[in-house]
Protein backbone atom coordinates (compact mmCIF):
# COMPACT_ATOMS: atom_id res chain seq x y z
CA UNK A 1 0.00 0.00 0.00
CA UNK A 2 1.31 3.53 -0.80
CA UNK A 3 2.00 6.06 1.84
CA UNK A 4 -1.44 7.93 0.55
CA UNK A 5 -3.13 5.30 1.24
CA UNK A 6 -1.86 4.97 5.03
CA UNK A 7 -2.57 8.63 5.30
CA UNK A 8 -6.18 9.21 4.28
CA UNK A 9 -9.48 7.44 5.80
CA UNK A 10 -10.69 4.44 3.12
CA UNK A 11 -13.63 2.47 3.29
CA UNK A 12 -12.40 0.04 0.87
CA UNK A 13 -11.04 -1.86 3.76
CA UNK A 14 -11.96 -3.54 7.12
CA UNK A 15 -15.33 -5.19 7.89
CA UNK A 16 -18.01 -4.34 6.02
CA UNK A 17 -20.84 -4.64 8.08
CA UNK A 18 -19.49 -2.24 11.28
CA UNK A 19 -17.99 0.56 8.72
CA UNK A 20 -21.24 0.64 7.08
CA UNK A 21 -23.44 1.34 10.39
CA UNK A 22 -20.85 3.79 12.15
CA UNK A 23 -20.84 6.00 8.79
CA UNK A 24 -24.65 5.31 8.30
CA UNK A 25 -25.52 6.65 11.96
CA UNK A 26 -23.89 10.64 11.73
CA UNK A 27 -25.78 10.35 8.52
CA UNK A 28 -29.17 9.21 10.64
CA UNK A 29 -28.32 11.66 13.41
CA UNK A 30 -28.39 14.59 10.92
CA UNK A 31 -31.25 13.99 8.87
CA UNK A 32 -33.48 13.46 12.56
CA UNK A 33 -31.80 16.82 13.46
CA UNK A 34 -32.72 18.79 10.53
CA UNK A 35 -36.29 17.61 10.88
CA UNK A 36 -36.03 18.29 14.67
CA UNK A 37 -34.95 22.25 14.11
CA UNK A 38 -37.91 22.32 11.23
CA UNK A 39 -40.38 21.07 13.45
CA UNK A 40 -39.20 23.44 16.36
CA UNK A 41 -39.30 26.92 14.28
CA UNK A 42 -42.26 25.71 13.12
CA UNK A 43 -43.59 25.15 16.70
CA UNK A 44 -42.81 29.01 17.70
CA UNK A 45 -43.99 30.64 14.57
CA UNK A 46 -47.66 28.45 14.08
CA UNK A 47 -47.86 29.06 18.34
CA UNK A 48 -46.99 32.72 18.12
CA UNK A 49 -47.26 34.46 15.26
CA UNK A 50 -50.54 32.60 13.70
CA UNK A 51 -51.54 30.75 10.97
CA UNK A 52 -51.35 33.30 8.11
CA UNK A 53 -47.21 33.41 9.60
CA UNK A 54 -47.07 29.01 9.04
CA UNK A 55 -48.45 29.06 5.71
CA UNK A 56 -46.32 31.59 5.00
CA UNK A 57 -43.51 29.46 6.31
CA UNK A 58 -44.67 26.75 4.54
CA UNK A 59 -45.12 28.21 0.96
CA UNK A 60 -41.23 29.67 1.47
CA UNK A 61 -40.08 26.41 2.29
CA UNK A 62 -41.49 24.48 -1.07
CA UNK A 63 -39.46 26.58 -3.00
CA UNK A 64 -36.43 25.96 -0.55
CA UNK A 65 -36.77 22.48 -0.77
CA UNK A 66 -37.06 22.67 -5.33
CA UNK A 67 -33.89 24.53 -4.59
CA UNK A 68 -32.03 22.53 -2.31
CA UNK A 69 -33.06 19.17 -4.24
CA UNK A 70 -31.34 21.09 -7.15
CA UNK A 71 -28.39 21.27 -4.77
CA UNK A 72 -28.63 17.80 -3.43
CA UNK A 73 -27.68 16.11 -6.62
CA UNK A 74 -24.84 18.13 -7.51
CA UNK A 75 -23.65 17.86 -4.10
CA UNK A 76 -24.12 14.26 -4.44
CA UNK A 77 -21.94 13.87 -7.58
CA UNK A 78 -19.19 15.90 -6.15
CA UNK A 79 -19.73 12.99 -3.10
CA UNK A 80 -19.00 10.45 -5.94
CA UNK A 81 -16.61 11.93 -7.59
CA UNK A 82 -14.17 12.36 -4.45
CA UNK A 83 -15.06 9.04 -3.54
CA UNK A 84 -14.28 7.12 -6.84
CA UNK A 85 -11.01 9.84 -6.48
CA UNK A 86 -9.75 8.63 -3.03
CA UNK A 87 -10.40 4.99 -4.18
CA UNK A 88 -8.61 5.07 -6.98
CA UNK A 89 -5.85 6.76 -4.48
CA UNK A 90 -5.48 9.91 -6.77
CA UNK A 91 -5.48 12.48 -4.69
CA UNK A 92 -4.64 15.22 -6.94
CA UNK A 93 -8.40 14.26 -9.01
CA UNK A 94 -9.88 14.55 -5.40
CA UNK A 95 -8.55 18.58 -5.39
CA UNK A 96 -8.89 19.01 -8.88
CA UNK A 97 -13.22 18.26 -7.88
CA UNK A 98 -12.61 20.11 -4.54
CA UNK A 99 -11.24 22.98 -6.47
CA UNK A 100 -13.67 23.29 -9.41
CA UNK A 101 -16.76 22.67 -6.52
CA UNK A 102 -15.82 25.70 -4.77
CA UNK A 103 -15.70 27.98 -7.63
CA UNK A 104 -19.02 26.39 -9.03
CA UNK A 105 -21.28 26.20 -6.11
CA UNK A 106 -20.30 29.73 -4.85
CA UNK A 107 -20.79 31.02 -8.62
CA UNK A 108 -24.47 29.50 -8.25
CA UNK A 109 -25.35 30.22 -4.80
CA UNK A 110 -24.65 33.67 -5.20
CA UNK A 111 -26.68 34.31 -8.57
CA UNK A 112 -29.28 32.54 -6.87
CA UNK A 113 -29.62 34.43 -3.69
CA UNK A 114 -30.10 37.65 -6.00
CA UNK A 115 -32.12 36.10 -8.72
CA UNK A 116 -34.36 34.85 -5.75
CA UNK A 117 -34.37 37.91 -3.72
CA UNK A 118 -35.26 40.55 -6.20
CA UNK A 119 -37.87 37.60 -7.57
CA UNK A 120 -39.62 36.96 -4.13
CA UNK A 121 -43.05 38.45 -4.71
CA UNK A 122 -43.02 36.94 -8.23
CA UNK A 123 -42.68 33.42 -6.95
CA UNK A 124 -44.89 33.80 -3.88
CA UNK A 125 -47.42 34.75 -6.45
CA UNK A 126 -46.85 32.33 -8.34
CA UNK A 127 -47.79 29.54 -5.66
CA UNK A 128 -51.15 31.64 -4.93
CA UNK A 129 -50.00 32.21 -1.70
CA UNK A 130 -52.86 34.00 0.33
CA UNK A 131 -52.46 37.65 0.45
CA UNK A 132 -52.16 37.75 4.00
CA UNK A 133 -49.27 35.18 4.05
CA UNK A 134 -47.49 37.10 1.53
CA UNK A 135 -47.10 39.62 4.11
CA UNK A 136 -44.89 37.62 6.22
CA UNK A 137 -43.29 35.75 3.18
CA UNK A 138 -41.80 38.35 2.02
CA UNK A 139 -39.29 39.21 3.95
CA UNK A 140 -39.03 35.20 5.35
CA UNK A 141 -38.21 34.26 2.06
CA UNK A 142 -35.65 37.01 1.37
CA UNK A 143 -33.84 36.66 4.70
CA UNK A 144 -33.47 33.13 3.17
CA UNK A 145 -31.85 33.71 -0.09
CA UNK A 146 -29.30 35.87 1.42
CA UNK A 147 -28.29 32.78 3.49
CA UNK A 148 -28.48 30.60 0.78
CA UNK A 149 -24.49 31.19 -0.20
CA UNK A 150 -23.72 29.53 3.50
CA UNK A 151 -26.36 27.39 2.65
CA UNK A 152 -25.49 26.21 -0.27
CA UNK A 153 -21.51 25.55 0.43
CA UNK A 154 -22.03 24.41 3.93
CA UNK A 155 -24.05 21.37 2.05
CA UNK A 156 -21.28 20.91 -0.38
CA UNK A 157 -18.45 20.69 2.03
CA UNK A 158 -20.43 17.99 4.29
CA UNK A 159 -21.30 16.39 1.24
CA UNK A 160 -17.30 16.30 0.07
CA UNK A 161 -16.20 15.12 3.85
CA UNK A 162 -18.84 12.11 3.57
CA UNK A 163 -17.10 11.11 0.29
CA UNK A 164 -14.03 11.16 1.58
CA UNK A 165 -15.10 9.12 4.36
CA UNK A 166 -16.14 10.79 6.96
CA UNK A 167 -19.89 11.57 8.33
CA UNK A 168 -18.46 11.82 11.76
CA UNK A 169 -17.38 15.58 11.36
CA UNK A 170 -20.68 16.86 9.22
CA UNK A 171 -22.32 15.73 12.18
CA UNK A 172 -21.27 18.03 14.64
CA UNK A 173 -21.03 20.76 12.64
CA UNK A 174 -24.55 20.12 11.91
CA UNK A 175 -25.35 19.94 15.62
CA UNK A 176 -23.50 23.05 16.27
CA UNK A 177 -25.61 24.84 13.17
CA UNK A 178 -29.27 23.13 15.16
CA UNK A 179 -28.82 24.31 17.93
CA UNK A 180 -28.23 27.91 17.32
CA UNK A 181 -30.50 27.93 14.79
CA UNK A 182 -33.33 26.89 17.72
CA UNK A 183 -31.82 28.86 20.75
CA UNK A 184 -31.96 32.11 18.29
CA UNK A 185 -35.10 31.58 17.05
CA UNK A 186 -37.06 32.65 20.12
CA UNK A 187 -34.89 35.41 21.00
CA UNK A 188 -34.98 36.91 17.13
CA UNK A 189 -38.56 36.60 17.21
CA UNK A 190 -39.48 38.32 20.30
CA UNK A 191 -36.85 40.69 20.86
CA UNK A 192 -35.64 38.83 24.47
CA UNK A 193 -32.75 41.06 26.07
CA UNK A 194 -30.51 42.82 23.91
CA UNK A 195 -31.94 40.85 20.32
CA UNK A 196 -34.37 43.13 17.97
CA UNK A 197 -37.61 41.88 17.81
CA UNK A 198 -38.12 40.92 14.02
CA UNK A 199 -41.07 38.68 13.95
CA UNK A 200 -41.07 35.95 11.40
CA UNK A 201 -38.06 37.58 9.70
CA UNK A 202 -36.27 36.48 13.04
CA UNK A 203 -36.91 32.54 12.44
CA UNK A 204 -35.11 33.71 8.90
CA UNK A 205 -32.16 35.56 10.23
CA UNK A 206 -31.61 32.57 13.37
CA UNK A 207 -31.26 30.46 9.95
CA UNK A 208 -29.13 33.00 8.45
CA UNK A 209 -26.98 32.95 12.08
CA UNK A 210 -26.80 29.87 12.40
CA UNK A 211 -25.54 28.37 9.02
CA UNK A 212 -22.93 31.13 8.61
CA UNK A 213 -21.47 30.73 11.77
CA UNK A 214 -21.23 27.28 11.32
CA UNK A 215 -19.37 27.18 7.95
CA UNK A 216 -17.11 29.84 9.33
CA UNK A 217 -16.50 27.07 11.74
CA UNK A 218 -15.99 23.99 9.29
CA UNK A 219 -13.89 25.72 7.51
CA UNK A 220 -11.44 26.94 10.32
CA UNK A 221 -11.45 23.61 12.02
CA UNK A 222 -10.21 21.70 8.50
CA UNK A 223 -7.87 24.56 8.10
CA UNK A 224 -6.60 24.03 11.68
CA UNK A 225 -6.52 20.25 11.34
CA UNK A 226 -4.79 20.23 7.91
CA UNK A 227 -7.53 18.20 6.66
CA UNK A 228 -6.17 16.30 3.58
CA UNK A 229 -8.57 17.58 1.05
CA UNK A 230 -7.95 21.50 1.67
CA UNK A 231 -6.66 23.86 -0.64
CA UNK A 232 -3.15 25.17 0.21
CA UNK A 233 -1.76 28.62 -0.91
CA UNK A 234 0.06 26.39 -3.70
CA UNK A 235 -2.79 25.06 -5.00
CA UNK A 236 -5.49 27.70 -5.44
CA UNK A 237 -4.86 26.60 -9.63
CA UNK A 238 -7.47 24.33 -8.91
CA UNK A 239 -10.20 26.70 -8.18
CA UNK A 240 -9.99 27.46 -11.91
CA UNK A 241 -13.16 24.92 -12.91
CA UNK A 242 -11.97 21.52 -14.88
CA UNK A 243 -14.18 21.11 -17.53
CA UNK A 244 -14.91 17.67 -17.51
CA UNK A 245 -14.83 17.70 -13.68
CA UNK A 246 -17.85 20.60 -14.39
CA UNK A 247 -19.80 18.77 -17.23
CA UNK A 248 -20.23 15.76 -14.60
CA UNK A 249 -21.46 17.68 -11.94
CA UNK A 250 -23.95 19.26 -14.10
CA UNK A 251 -25.13 16.28 -15.93
CA UNK A 252 -24.94 13.56 -13.16
CA UNK A 253 -25.98 15.70 -10.64
CA UNK A 254 -29.21 17.07 -12.35
CA UNK A 255 -30.85 13.89 -12.71
CA UNK A 256 -30.45 13.14 -8.58
CA UNK A 257 -31.83 16.67 -8.08
CA UNK A 258 -34.49 15.70 -10.46
CA UNK A 259 -35.25 12.63 -8.27
CA UNK A 260 -35.95 15.01 -5.22
CA UNK A 261 -38.82 16.70 -7.45
CA UNK A 262 -40.13 13.73 -8.68
CA UNK A 263 -40.93 13.00 -4.96
CA UNK A 264 -42.01 16.26 -4.24
CA UNK A 265 -44.30 16.63 -6.55
CA UNK A 266 -46.01 13.14 -6.81
CA UNK A 267 -46.49 14.14 -2.98
CA UNK A 268 -48.57 16.95 -4.18
CA UNK A 269 -50.74 15.08 -6.41
CA UNK A 270 -51.49 12.50 -4.03
CA UNK A 271 -52.34 15.37 -1.23
CA UNK A 272 -54.63 16.85 -3.94
CA UNK A 273 -56.22 13.47 -4.05
CA UNK A 274 -56.74 13.40 -0.67
CA UNK A 275 -58.28 16.66 -0.21
CA UNK A 276 -60.93 15.58 -2.09
CA UNK A 277 -62.39 13.38 0.92
CA UNK A 278 -62.46 16.34 3.39
CA UNK A 279 -61.07 17.85 6.15
CA UNK A 280 -60.93 14.94 8.48
CA UNK A 281 -59.01 12.47 5.67
CA UNK A 282 -56.32 15.14 5.13
CA UNK A 283 -55.66 15.50 8.84
CA UNK A 284 -55.32 11.73 8.95
CA UNK A 285 -53.16 11.85 6.37
CA UNK A 286 -50.92 14.47 7.64
CA UNK A 287 -50.72 13.04 10.90
CA UNK A 288 -49.87 9.53 9.26
CA UNK A 289 -46.69 11.46 7.09
CA UNK A 290 -45.64 12.85 10.10
CA UNK A 291 -44.60 9.38 11.14
CA UNK A 292 -43.60 8.51 7.99
CA UNK A 293 -41.26 11.27 7.90
CA UNK A 294 -39.03 8.96 10.80
CA UNK A 295 -39.80 6.06 8.67
CA UNK A 296 -38.07 6.94 6.14
CA UNK A 297 -34.93 8.29 8.25
CA UNK A 298 -32.83 5.26 8.58
CA UNK A 299 -33.18 3.96 4.81
CA UNK A 300 -32.35 7.33 3.94
CA UNK A 301 -29.15 7.37 5.54
CA UNK A 302 -28.21 3.82 4.63
CA UNK A 303 -28.18 4.68 1.16
CA UNK A 304 -26.83 7.87 1.96
CA UNK A 305 -23.96 6.10 3.61
CA UNK A 306 -23.70 3.03 0.80
CA UNK A 307 -23.68 5.43 -2.43
CA UNK A 308 -20.31 7.02 -0.45
CA UNK A 309 -18.91 3.83 0.66
CA UNK A 310 -19.39 2.31 -2.76
CA UNK A 311 -17.96 5.22 -4.61
CA UNK A 312 -14.62 4.54 -2.95
CA UNK A 313 -14.77 0.61 -3.87
CA UNK A 314 -15.91 1.89 -7.21
CA UNK A 315 -13.02 3.61 -7.51
CA UNK A 316 -10.92 0.83 -6.50
CA UNK A 317 -12.53 -1.38 -8.55
CA UNK A 318 -13.29 -4.18 -5.64
CA UNK A 319 -16.44 -5.29 -7.28
CA UNK A 320 -16.99 -8.22 -5.17
CA UNK A 321 -16.98 -5.79 -2.47
CA UNK A 322 -19.52 -3.81 -3.97
CA UNK A 323 -22.08 -6.74 -4.13
CA UNK A 324 -21.15 -7.22 -0.63
CA UNK A 325 -21.60 -3.77 0.61
CA UNK A 326 -25.35 -3.73 -0.99
CA UNK A 327 -25.96 -7.15 0.66
CA UNK A 328 -25.06 -5.22 4.15
CA UNK A 329 -26.97 -2.16 3.37
CA UNK A 330 -30.50 -3.99 2.61
CA UNK A 331 -29.98 -6.40 5.66
CA UNK A 332 -29.40 -3.07 7.60
CA UNK A 333 -32.62 -1.30 5.77
CA UNK A 334 -34.58 -3.98 6.93
CA UNK A 335 -33.79 -4.54 10.67
CA UNK A 336 -33.65 -0.59 11.31
CA UNK A 337 -36.63 0.48 9.29
CA UNK A 338 -38.75 -2.78 10.40
CA UNK A 339 -37.61 -1.77 13.93
CA UNK A 340 -39.42 1.36 13.46
CA UNK A 341 -42.61 0.06 11.91
CA UNK A 342 -42.78 -2.66 14.33
CA UNK A 343 -43.10 0.32 16.89
CA UNK A 344 -45.33 1.94 15.01
CA UNK A 345 -47.60 -0.57 14.39
CA UNK A 346 -47.37 -1.70 18.81
CA UNK A 347 -47.89 1.85 19.34
CA UNK A 348 -50.24 3.66 16.27
CA UNK A 349 -52.79 4.86 18.47
CA UNK A 350 -50.67 6.17 20.85
CA UNK A 351 -48.13 8.21 18.17
CA UNK A 352 -51.35 9.04 16.09
CA UNK A 353 -52.66 10.41 19.52
CA UNK A 354 -49.64 12.96 19.01
CA UNK A 355 -50.63 14.84 16.04
CA UNK A 356 -54.65 14.35 16.49
CA UNK A 357 -55.30 14.70 20.05
CA UNK A 358 -58.82 15.83 19.58
CA UNK A 359 -60.04 14.43 16.80
CA UNK A 360 -61.47 10.56 17.24
CA UNK A 361 -62.84 10.04 13.56
CA UNK A 362 -59.82 11.72 11.93
CA UNK A 363 -57.08 9.41 14.48
CA UNK A 364 -59.90 6.10 13.09
CA UNK A 365 -58.75 7.00 9.93
CA UNK A 366 -55.06 7.75 10.54
CA UNK A 367 -54.84 4.61 12.27
CA UNK A 368 -56.03 2.64 9.46
CA UNK A 369 -54.14 4.17 6.47
CA UNK A 370 -51.31 3.50 8.58
CA UNK A 371 -52.10 -0.28 8.93
CA UNK A 372 -52.09 -0.02 5.00
CA UNK A 373 -49.33 1.87 3.97
CA UNK A 374 -46.75 1.98 6.71
CA UNK A 375 -44.94 -1.52 6.09
CA UNK A 376 -44.30 -0.85 2.43
CA UNK A 377 -41.16 1.42 3.39
CA UNK A 378 -39.17 -1.51 4.03
CA UNK A 379 -39.71 -1.47 -0.30
CA UNK A 380 -38.96 2.34 -0.40
CA UNK A 381 -35.55 1.34 1.80
CA UNK A 382 -34.68 -1.47 -0.55
CA UNK A 383 -34.78 0.70 -3.21
CA UNK A 384 -32.74 3.62 -1.94
CA UNK A 385 -30.14 1.35 -0.80
CA UNK A 386 -29.99 -0.16 -4.47
CA UNK A 387 -30.09 3.46 -6.13
CA UNK A 388 -27.12 4.65 -3.81
CA UNK A 389 -25.17 1.81 -5.03
CA UNK A 390 -26.08 2.32 -8.73
CA UNK A 391 -25.24 5.89 -8.93
CA UNK A 392 -21.85 5.45 -7.38
CA UNK A 393 -20.76 4.65 -10.70
CA UNK A 394 -22.59 7.30 -12.28
CA UNK A 395 -25.78 5.89 -13.47
CA UNK A 396 -27.99 8.49 -12.29
CA UNK A 397 -30.62 8.58 -14.84
CA UNK A 398 -32.15 4.84 -14.76
CA UNK A 399 -33.01 5.49 -11.04
CA UNK A 400 -34.82 9.34 -12.17
CA UNK A 401 -36.99 7.14 -14.87
CA UNK A 402 -37.72 4.35 -12.39
CA UNK A 403 -39.53 7.35 -9.47
CA UNK A 404 -40.92 8.77 -12.20
CA UNK A 405 -42.72 5.59 -13.72
CA UNK A 406 -43.90 4.41 -9.83
CA UNK A 407 -44.57 7.61 -8.46
CA UNK A 408 -46.33 9.13 -11.74
CA UNK A 409 -47.43 6.29 -13.82
CA UNK A 410 -48.51 4.21 -10.95
CA UNK A 411 -49.47 5.35 -8.10
CA UNK A 412 -51.43 8.41 -9.05
CA UNK A 413 -53.90 6.36 -12.01
CA UNK A 414 -54.36 3.03 -9.75
CA UNK A 415 -55.51 5.66 -7.11
CA UNK A 416 -58.05 7.17 -9.42
CA UNK A 417 -58.49 4.07 -11.24
CA UNK A 418 -59.93 2.23 -8.01
CA UNK A 419 -61.75 5.14 -6.15
CA UNK A 420 -65.29 4.59 -7.50
CA UNK A 421 -64.69 1.05 -5.63
CA UNK A 422 -62.45 1.49 -2.49
CA UNK A 423 -62.86 5.37 -2.30
CA UNK A 424 -59.78 6.86 -0.01
CA UNK A 425 -58.51 3.14 0.70
CA UNK A 426 -57.32 3.37 -3.17
CA UNK A 427 -54.98 5.73 -2.13
CA UNK A 428 -53.39 4.26 0.71
CA UNK A 429 -52.90 1.00 -1.67
CA UNK A 430 -51.16 3.17 -4.00
CA UNK A 431 -48.22 3.53 -1.78
CA UNK A 432 -47.28 -0.04 -1.22
CA UNK A 433 -48.13 -0.64 -4.92
CA UNK A 434 -45.57 2.24 -6.19
CA UNK A 435 -43.21 0.66 -3.35
CA UNK A 436 -43.28 -2.42 -4.23
CA UNK A 437 -43.11 -1.59 -8.04
CA UNK A 438 -40.06 1.09 -7.60
CA UNK A 439 -38.02 -2.19 -5.61
CA UNK A 440 -38.73 -4.58 -8.24
CA UNK A 441 -37.83 -2.31 -10.90
CA UNK A 442 -34.67 -1.04 -8.98
CA UNK A 443 -33.72 -5.13 -8.49
CA UNK A 444 -33.72 -5.34 -12.20
CA UNK A 445 -31.96 -2.67 -13.02
CA UNK A 446 -29.44 -3.67 -9.88
CA UNK A 447 -29.25 -7.55 -11.40
CA UNK A 448 -29.48 -6.98 -15.28
CA UNK A 449 -28.80 -3.04 -15.82
CA UNK A 450 -25.32 -1.73 -17.26
CA UNK A 451 -24.37 0.46 -14.07
CA UNK A 452 -21.06 -1.29 -14.14
CA UNK A 453 -20.25 0.06 -16.89
CA UNK A 454 -21.27 3.63 -16.25
CA UNK A 455 -18.64 6.40 -15.74
CA UNK A 456 -18.84 10.22 -13.50
CA UNK A 457 -15.55 11.12 -15.73
CA UNK A 458 -15.39 10.72 -19.50
CA UNK A 459 -12.08 8.94 -18.70
CA UNK A 460 -11.83 7.14 -16.06
CA UNK A 461 -10.50 7.72 -12.74
CA UNK A 462 -7.17 5.79 -12.28
CA UNK A 463 -4.83 4.80 -9.66
CA UNK A 464 -2.08 7.70 -9.09
CA UNK A 465 1.22 7.31 -10.01
CA UNK A 466 4.17 7.88 -8.09
CA UNK A 467 4.57 11.52 -8.74
CA UNK A 468 0.87 12.04 -7.89
CA UNK A 469 1.62 9.96 -4.23
CA UNK A 470 4.76 12.25 -3.62
CA UNK A 471 2.76 15.30 -4.63
CA UNK A 472 0.46 14.84 -1.69
CA UNK A 473 1.98 12.96 0.71
CA UNK A 474 3.77 15.58 2.75
CA UNK A 475 0.29 17.61 2.68
CA UNK A 476 -1.25 14.75 4.86
CA UNK A 477 -2.27 14.45 8.29
CA UNK A 478 -2.89 10.91 9.74
CA UNK A 479 -6.32 10.15 10.18
CA UNK A 480 -8.66 8.10 12.45
CA UNK A 481 -10.69 5.32 10.44
CA UNK A 482 -13.41 8.89 10.14
CA UNK A 483 -11.46 11.12 8.64
CA UNK A 484 -11.06 12.92 11.31
CA UNK A 485 -7.00 13.48 12.02
CA UNK A 486 -5.45 11.79 14.63
CA UNK A 487 -4.09 15.29 16.45
CA UNK A 488 -7.72 16.22 16.54
CA UNK A 489 -9.07 13.33 19.26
Amino acid sequence: MSSIAARQPLLTEGPIARTLLMFALPILGSTVLQSLNGSVNAMWIGHYLGEAALTAVSNANLILFLLLGAVFGLSMACTILIGQSLGARNMLEAKRVVGTGVTFFVSVSVLVAIGGYVGTPWMLRALNTPADAQAFAVPYLRIIFVAVPSMFFYNFLMMTLRGAGDSRTPFVFMALSVLMDIVFNPLLIFGVGPFPRLGIAGSATSTLIAQTIALFALVFTLYRRKHFLRLTRHELGYLRPDREILRSLVVKGLPMGLQMIVISSSAMIMIHMVNEYGSKTTAAYGAATQLWTYVQMPAMAIGAAVSSMAAQNVGARLWDRVSRITRVGVLYNFLLSGCLIGVIYLFNHAALGLFLPNDAQALTLAEHLNSIAVWSFMFFGVTFVLFGVVRSTGAVVPPLVILFISMWLIRPPFAVALAPHLGADSIWWSFPLGSLASMLMAMGYYKWGGWRRARMLATPIEKAGQDDVAAVAGQQAPTTGQGVPASAE
